[in-house]
């Protein structure tokens, strides 16, 4: 396999339409998206990903932006398409980087202002509203919004005008025919777009592998009423994403529907539900009690919303199920409701907390048991709908694993759009005009928040922390005269590798091993310190290799007095 042409400014055809993913493009989640025409940039959505345990001690994945903030004088902006953290969660921690204002419907703008407030940027970035349905014109991008339905208010497809052609970028949406909150997808508009012409369409992936529909919010507030019936004499939690506020009030009016009073668990609930009310949502429930409000209503007649559906060890249903929350508590025969489906990669600590909350007699009932989630993104019929709709002569998946974008592509060429093309982050892709092509790729990458810094991913730091989590970590000091003498045994420490009761005795060994290793060696390599400390590293490594079959990562100090 050729290696893929690296590209330079001087290689955008400024007449071109490019589409240039960063993030988004073989994974899901760390959405960043880049439109390029007539020497300017466009952004769309600069999100986040999260850690899992093949990052120790990383909580936060970001795009890698070095590429465009090389060209920060041609960007224009950044445009949101709704409020997930997968799709703005990432300018707080990278907007000085870029400095361009932020274009973004209602809602959308007041959950990111509330998020700016954290890293002290509430008064610097400027942010534009875009009613929903609206326009705007950036540069030679002329912008429409289009209403579609998603897991949280004001999802929208961005239509993106230029000279070149026309783009309808999806953002995440399905098609809920009643959604419980907010607008249904704007089917006339679509239609229309599709008669007018789009060259292309960057599409949502999530679920193209998933038969049928995604069902409706509708239908899983009925199943919440019938479900809350069921359980006449003890307390009902329910964890679901903060961010589905359509999932709120269909929690809230079941809990009303059985004379049971809300309370909201955990800051991001709170968060979303300030940016709901203040745009005219959930205006019809009754202010949601706090944590510690609920600890005055009686089992029977509560309900409690929590965050820590995907496993979060600091979330509220994590503190719960450990029964050390300050205000909430959950006893016997209470129950516990998963109304969400597991991201890939939670399975553990999701199943963490379920098995605490089992242990303590409380009842957990998962969207395996009872109908209590859909999906907020298209599954193959919606897929198939869309592109009857729009009818793009390119179809370019996004936002989903390599296997998702793959299985996407064969739809919409099912679907009879005459290009298709499998982008990855980096990608380099021209719609038009002209027949579509990928020209090569641009630098793409990961940083991460690593404590108060923003680091790559694949630092050396992060790849030594990775190696010690996995193989753990020794060290050995050496005491050594300048003609290579050992003035001292030698000192080693085994981190993470030596069970309580064998420290001693696998010390002391380890000991003589490395002493014989370094009296060993020649009078004049006891007089390098580079072959001393490779003695002693390979001695330490060779001793565990043999033993656990583990090669840890070995830190060698020597000392010559």
């Amino acid at each position: 396999m050729t290696e893929a042409k690296h590209l330079d400014t001087k290689d955008f055809d400024p007449k071109a339409l490019h589409f240039v993913p960063l993030g988004g493009a073989g994974e899901i989640g760390m959405n960043l998206n880049l439109y390029h025409h007539q020497g300017k940039w466009l952004m769309v959505d600069l999100g986040v990903s999260f850690g899992d345990e093949t990052t120790p001690g990383v909580d936060i994945i970001l795009p890698d932006t070095s590429f465009i903030e090389d060209r920060r004088g041609d960007l224009l902006g950044i445009v949101v398409t709704h409020a997930h953290e997968d799709h703005l969660g990432a300018i707080p921690h990278l907007w000085e980087d870029l400095r361009v204002p932020v274009w973004c419907t209602p809602f959308t703008a007041s959950f990111l202002k509330a998020k700016l407030v954290e890293t002290g940027l509430q008064n610097k970035v400027p942010i534009n509203i875009i009613p929903l349905g609206g326009k705007a014109s950036i540069g030679p991008f002329d912008l429409e919004l289009i209403s579609l339905t998603h897991s949280i208010p004001e999802p929208n497809a961005l239509v993106i005008r230029t000279s070149a052609g026309t783009v309808l970028h999806t953002g995440d949406w399905k098609l809920d025919p009643d959604p419980v909150i907010g607008l249904l997808a704007d089917e006339d508009a679509l239609k229309k777009l599709g008669r007018e012409g789009v060259t292309a369409m960057i599409c949502d992936s999530t679920n193209a592998m998933v038969p049928g529909t995604s069902g409706s919010e509708a239908a899983v507030q009925e199943s919440f009423k019938e479900l809350f019936g069921r359980f006449t004499e003890t307390r009902i939690a329910v964890t679901c994403f903060a961010s589905n506020v359509a999932r709120l009030q269909s929690i809230a009016l079941a809990a009303q529907a059985h004379g049971r009073q809300v309370a909201l668990a955990g800051r991001s609930l709170w968060r979303i539900n300030e940016a709901a009310r203040a745009n005219g949502y959930l205006s019809d429930l009754p202010p949601f009690l706090t944590e510690r409000e609920a600890g005055y209503v009686p089992r029977e007649r509560l309900v409690v919303i929590c965050t820590g559906s995907q496993g979060e060890p600091r979330a509220a249903l994590a503190r719960i199920a450990n029964d050390d929350h300050p205000d909430v508590v959950l006893e016997r025969d209470d129950v516990v409701i998963f109304s969400a489906r597991e991201i890939p990669g939670n399975e553990k600590g999701i199943a963490k907390i379920q098995n605490g909350l089992m242990r303590q007699g409380i009842q957990v009932i998962t969207a395996d048991e009872e109908f209590v989630h859909v999906s907020g993104h298209p599954a193959r019929d919606e897929l198939v709908q869309m592109y009857q709709w729009v009818r793009p002569k390119i179809a370019v998946p996004v936002h989903g694993e390599h296997r998702h974008l793959t299985v996407h592509a064969a739809l919409a060429r099912d679907c009879q759009v005459p290009e298709v093309l499998v982008p990855d982050d980096g990608m380099v892709i021209r719609l038009g005009p002209g027949p579509a092509a990928n020209l090569g790729h641009v630098h793409a990458g990961k940083l991460c928040i690593d404590g108060k810094r923003i680091v790559p991913l694949t630092n050396m730091a992060m790849r030594g922390r990775t190696r010690m989590a996995q193989a753990g970590v020794s060290m050995v000091t050496l005491v050594m005269t300048p003609r290579g003498e050992l003035l001292a045994d030698p000192k080693v420490t085994a981190i993470g590798l030596l069970e309580e009761d064998e420290v001693d005795e696998e010390t002391a060994d380890l000991i003589a091993r490395v002493r014989l290793a370094v009296e060993n060696l020649s009078k004049a390599a006891r007089m390098d310190d580079a072959q001393v400390k490779e003695a002693a590293r390979i001695a330490i490594r060779r001793s565990f290799s043999t033993s656990q079959g583990r090669k840890p990562l070995t830190e060698v100090h020597l000392v010559r007095i």
